[in-house]
Formats: structure tokens, C-alpha cells, sequence
């Protein structure tokens, strides 16, 4: 008996250290406001004048449409030029550009 005290402590040791790692949350990773990076219709909430919500952007890219996204991603995400040829970057503010008429 004094042979299997040790190993039912031990057992009953790694069942509860088991069962907090299963209930204790996982952080979230921090996450940002990143503007223009949003395609039509898939920005997060308020993409400036003339829209109500998530969902409402009107254009790809749209300036004052924001998403969230990784921390520290916004500003080097690859996105494709503009029509006109000038590049595209996120902004941790609103921009002016592509914004529909």
C-alpha cells in the first residue's frame, strides 16, 4: 500500500495541473486599427462618412475603412498598387485616399 501512495499523489499532481492548462485562457494576440486595407465589404466597424458598420466599405482599399489586424502588421503589409501606379500602404489613421464619391 505504502508502494502506491506515491504514485497516486503523483497522479492526482499531474490530473490537476491537467485540468488548469485547460481552463485557463489563452491571450489574445494585441490587435490594431489598420486603415485601407479592407477589400469591399469585409472592413470592421465604421468605414467613415457614408457607411454604418462592419460590412459597409465601398471599394477596395478604401481609405477611411479599418480593419483590425496583428499588432505591428499594419504599416508592412503588401497590398497592390493603385490604378494610377502609386503603391498602397496601411495607415494607423484615416486616409484620404480611395474613398468612393
Amino acid at each position: 500500500m505504502t508502494a502506491m501512495t506515491p504514485r497516486f499523489i503523483l497522479g492526482a499532481s499531474l490530473a490537476c495541473a491537467l485540468g488548469a492548462m485547460a481552463t485557463t485562457p489563452v491571450h489574445a494576440q494585441a490587435m490594431e486599427k489598420c486603415y485601407g486595407v479592407s477589400l469591399a465589404g469585409k472592413n470592421d466597424c465604421a468605414a467613415g462618412p457614408g457607411t454604418t458598420c462592419a460590412g459597409t466599405s465601398k471599394v477596395d482599399y478604401q481609405g477611411n475603412a479599418w480593419t483590425l489586424v496583428p499588432e505591428g502588421t499594419c504599416m508592412t503589409m503588401d497590398l497592390p498598387a493603385a490604378d494610377d501606379g502609386m503603391a498602397r500602404m496601411g495607415s494607423l489613421e484615416p486616409l484620404t485616399r480611395d474613398i468612393p464619391a
